[in-house]
């Protein structure tokens, strides 16, 4: 018994392969955070020459602190504001904000929580340890301040 021919494999149909490409496309257009936070006020970062970059950003939290932006200084004055996430708040309101960012990270990640400061660089540095005596009430001790790297050594 002898077989006719070499057995060959069909071609593969590729009608629907862009039906799937549109399909895994979609999927991850939809599940993506792609969350940036708008800047309410103004942050011109001081110049450092040891700069570090954050490990793990998922574990960070952002507290703004500057005049607001020249469209809102209208309506907020020239006096310097606190930012968190995308509204003006108070000091006394950082508890709170600490705590839900506390509540959106596994309990096992909560220790490695870092908050980094983002100051404009002519703050005065009263509110800014306001700032640190709210943090330090939330036992938020991690903090990092952001700048960034200075072009000149040695000065």
């Amino acid at each position: 018994m002898k077989k006719k021919g070499g057995k060959t494999v069909p071609a593969i149909s590729t009608s629907s392969l862009p039906d799937v490409i549109f399909m895994l496309l979609f999927f991850f257009m939809t599940t993506t955070v792609m969350r940036e936070t708008e800047l309410k006020v103004q942050v011109q970062l001081p110049e450092a020459t040891e700069v570090q970059k954050l490990e793990k950003k998922s574990l960070v939290s952002y507290i703004y602190i500057g005049p607001p932006t020249r469209a809102l200084a209208a309506k907020w004055g020239d006096s310097p504001r606190i930012q968190l996430n995308d509204t003006f708040k108070t000091k006394e309101e950082i508890l709170d904000f600490i705590a839900a960012e506390r509540d959106k990270v596994s309990e096992a990640d909560r220790p490695y929580m870092t908050v980094n400061i983002k100051a404009h660089k002519d703050m005065r540095m009263g509110l800014i340890t306001d700032v640190k005596q709210e943090l330090r009430k939330a036992n938020a001790l991690k903090i990092s301040y952001a700048a960034q790297k200075s072009l000149r050594k040695g000065e």
